[in-house]
């Protein structure tokens, strides 16, 4: 990371804006993490990242094998460039990559026989899994999980669209981690990097600007 770039580009966008960065980085985590397994509705799948970036949850993973890509900008309202998007072409490829990282792999699921969404261990790093709307999560999630977690529902209806449960859930997990004492926040490394990624974001041709940076600095050192 160029701390000396950084300050540069940082210098080009407004004060205020600079502060919304650091304020929102400061809240940001990657200890809860969301799977979407091949999610049909374009707008389920935009409108669950919206919620990761209103909560917190700095990436998603989106299982995309059936479907293709599901996301739509104009739902997700801007929210896509500010969640860090993985895609997978397999379910299993997904679990394995994020197992590798240290993730226990929850399944999202309308059933009593689950975890409770009160009683859900938070102490160690989560993905939770969701799956498609009509036939919820595949066999091989099920089977594969570490864990499963439902939210109690006390009327006729046994089963919430895809993005009302994970901003519920959400909502309710990221809450509890700030009370938790878990070391959830991103780290300093992290930070300064999202602080580049953000700002190049909103710079307008910052390629540009970046080239021309690096020529001018190169001059200054020969001369």
């Amino acid at each position: 990371m160029d701390t000396e770039l950084l300050g540069y580009l940082e210098g080009l966008i407004t004060p205020g804006r600079k502060e919304r960065f650091l304020k929102v980085l400061s809240m940001r985590t990657r200890f809860l993490t969301v799977a979407l397994e091949d999610v049909y509705q374009m707008h389920n799948a935009s409108a669950v990242i919206r919620s990761c970036d209103a909560f917190g949850i700095q990436e998603a993973h989106l299982i995309e094998g059936r479907f293709g890509r599901r996301l739509d900008k104009n739902i997700a309202m801007g929210a896509q460039q500010w969640v860090d998007i993985h895609r997978h072409q397999t379910s299993k490829g997904c679990m394995d990559a994020l197992r590798a990282r240290g993730y226990r792999i929850i399944a999202t699921v309308p059933r009593a026989d689950a975890q409770t969404l009160s009683d859900f261990n938070i102490k160690t790093p989560a993905a939770l899994f969701f799956g498609t709307e009509k036939e919820g999560l595949s066999s091989e999630v099920l089977a594969e999980a570490d864990g499963a977690v439902y939210i109690p529902m006390f009327g006729f209806t046994k089963s919430l669209n895809v993005s009302v449960a994970a901003a519920i859930l959400l909502q309710d997990l990221r809450g509890r981690l700030d009370t938790s004492g878990v070391n959830w926040g991103l780290s300093e490394q992290d930070k300064l990097n999202k602080r580049m990624d953000w700002t190049c974001k909103t710079i307008h041709s910052a390629d540009e600007i970046i080239e021309r940076y690096y020529i001018q600095k190169s001059g200054i050192r020969k001369g």
